[in-house]
């Protein structure tokens, strides 16, 4: 119940029957406390009340947070005691407002008592990964900023059970250094660290070194942050020590931020690079000692710093695991179905859960609500009258060049649009970045934007592991791909061949996988540009008048919502 709360209701057989995101039915990205809009969508679509809830299972253990919290400063307290005192008061605090909100949570849910069970949060991380996973035995790592009081969680998943073999206490955290780089390239703290990260393609790594010295003490070791590069009260938003500074060659202070935050400094994409590529190899280097030690040959992985899916394509490539799963919810929003299946799982001779195929287990509109909406403000629309007729139509627009939002059936769960709630267009359309950067997403160039692809064509155009299918990871673009593009650095691929795609298979979103398989019929390739369809700095649409509102508010061409479509002239 901190920051970026969801709320997840399983049934009898464990299946996940509804899950969303606070924020998404809020219309904000940031959002704290009990998740009652997302707890009412879960029990009105399941049409139950609390009283037909089993148990109510909570991501987080307040009073284990705050001793951990309260034990790294008191050791602090020596060196540092001005700012260990702000942040023991800060953390005694919080633990006061996650009391608050348990007490608050159990008179929602009424007696008996003992229904509301809480879980450590990077247990629920763990478990999200591992039970949403095929594998039946597998390594499983949370790493996170600091939930619960502590930066990651390494465990051996088998069966129905996690077993917790190691922790990573604070402040050896790739995740809160993340954004300690985010802040000083002049970006959002705990908000664009995906920024940080797609600026790392343009720059040259040539800070490596002092990266990787500054993430651990040996080779192939566990992140364990050196002190010398930081204040002595890993404090403030800036917490780099001089002896940093004085590495990177810039002052130190205010007069950083004027070099580090210029968009046209080549320092500041070398620094974005520089860290990505240390946090790749300290991370794959260390994941391979823990297989050689383990024996595993699966590996599951959930935690913030794993929404990155050029670290994950790196540690796909060069960890040595046979099979890799990343929970696609991997923030603080999957530990809503983590804590599910932990109190699912803890139940005797239960079977485990069968493993994730999809995430759209939000909210879903019929065609009369939606058209209740359109008329309600007097939107002209036309009605198609088949799927046939849809795709049709659809794919016109697209090959004319036109900018297509989507918004079918149940909303998706996470960051990401997977094809329910999406903006469309021809990669191959003249200005499609640039009209997609400039009238509709409003966001930075050199954020790449997403293809989407059959299952079935997806081997001849990229090479991809299976994480693919919620975007987890990075595509090799194969050597004719490249060739459907301008230039390899188009916008599409990378300089490195790398390119963001989403795999989509009939069974899963069978309307989608049949657009494309049509524009591979009247295009180049059966591809599409997929990104999200919202407002800038607004999450995901999830309902039709969501939907109609970013419509009109943006530079997209036509919304096809439903069976209904609606054009701009």
């Amino acid at each position: 119940m901190g920051h970026d709360p969801a709320a997840a209701l399983i049934n009898g057989q464990g299946a996940i029957v509804a899950a969303i995101e606070e924020g998404k039915l809020g219309r904000t990205r940031s959002f704290g406390g009990i998740p009652r809009a997302a707890i009412r969508f879960c029990l009105e679509g399941a049409k139950i009340r609390w009283q037909d809830v089993e148990q109510v299972a909570v991501a987080s253990e307040p009073n284990r947070a705050f001793l951990r919290k309260a034990l790294f400063r008191a050791r602090l307290a020596p060196l540092s005691p001005v700012s260990s005192a702000y942040y023991f008061n800060k953390a005694l605090g919080e633990l006061g407002r996650e009391l608050n909100n348990s007490r608050i949570l159990n008179e929602m849910v009424g007696g008996p008592a003992g229904r509301v069970v809480h879980f450590e949060h990077h247990l629920c991380h763990a478990a999200s990964a591992f039970f949403g996973s095929p594998f039946e035995k597998a390594l499983v790592v949370s790493l996170d900023n600091q939930g619960d009081g502590r930066s990651g969680l390494v465990g051996l998943g088998e069966g129905t059970r996690i077993r917790e073999l190691s922790s990573i206490p604070f402040p050896n955290s790739l995740a809160w250094l993340y954004t300690q780089i985010t802040t000083l390239l002049g970006f959002s703290a705990s908000a664009s660290e995906h920024k940080t990260q797609w600026l790392s393609l343009s720059g040259e790594p040539v800070y490596e070194e002092l990266f990787v010295e500054m993430l651990r003490h040996g080779s192939k070791e566990p992140p364990n942050l050196s002190r010398k590069f930081f204040n002595r009260g890993f404090a403030g938003n800036l917490a780099f020590s001089g002896e940093f500074y004085n590495r990177l060659g810039i002052p130190e202070g205010p007069l950083a931020e004027g070099v580090t935050q210029d968009p046209d400094n080549a320092l500041r994409r070398n620094i974005a690079s520089s860290f990505e590529k240390a946090c790749e190899l300290v991370l794959t280097e260390w994941l391979g000692t823990l297989r050689n030690r383990t024996g595993s040959k699966n590996l599951c992985l959930a935690g913030g710093l794993f929404l990155n899916p050029l670290l994950v394509a790196a540690i796909e490539k060069q960890s040595g695991f046979e099979e890799i799963f990343v929970q696609p919810a991997a923030g603080n929003e999957g530990t809503a179905l983590g804590a599910a299946w932990l109190a699912w799982h803890q139940a005797p001779g239960r079977v485990r859960v069968a493993p994730m195929k999809g995430l759209y287990w939000g909210p879903a509109f019929s065609n009369a609500e939606i058209k209740q909406v359109l008329d309600n403000c007097k939107a002209p629309y036309r009605w198609f009258d088949s799927d046939d007729r849809q795709i049709e139509e659809t794919l016109q627009l697209l090959i004319a060049g036109k900018i297509v939002a989507w918004f079918q059936g149940a909303a998706e769960f996470g960051p990401r649009a997977l094809g329910h709630r999406s903006l469309f267009a021809s990669p191959w359309a003249e200005y499609v970045q640039e009209n997609l950067n400039d009238f509709v997403k409003h966001r930075e160039s050199f954020r790449p934007f997403a293809l989407a692809i059959p299952e079935e064509n997806c081997d001849e155009f990229f090479e991809c592991s299976a994480n693919a299918r919620f975007m987890t990871t990075m595509a090799r673009a194969r050597e004719k791909t490249r060739k459907f593009f301008e230039s390899p650095g188009s916008g599409f691929i990378s300089n490195e061949g790398l390119a963001r795609l989403q795999v989509v298979s009939r069974e899963n979103n069978p309307l989608l996988w049949k657009l494309l398989k049509r524009m591979g019929e009247k295009g180049p390739a059966p591809m599409l540009v997929n990104t999200s369809f919202n407002l800038f700095g607004e999450p995901l649409v999830i309902n039709p008048r969501d939907a109609l509102r970013s419509y009109y508010c943006s530079g997209v061409d036509a919304l096809v919502a439903g069976s209904f479509l609606l054009t701009k002239r």
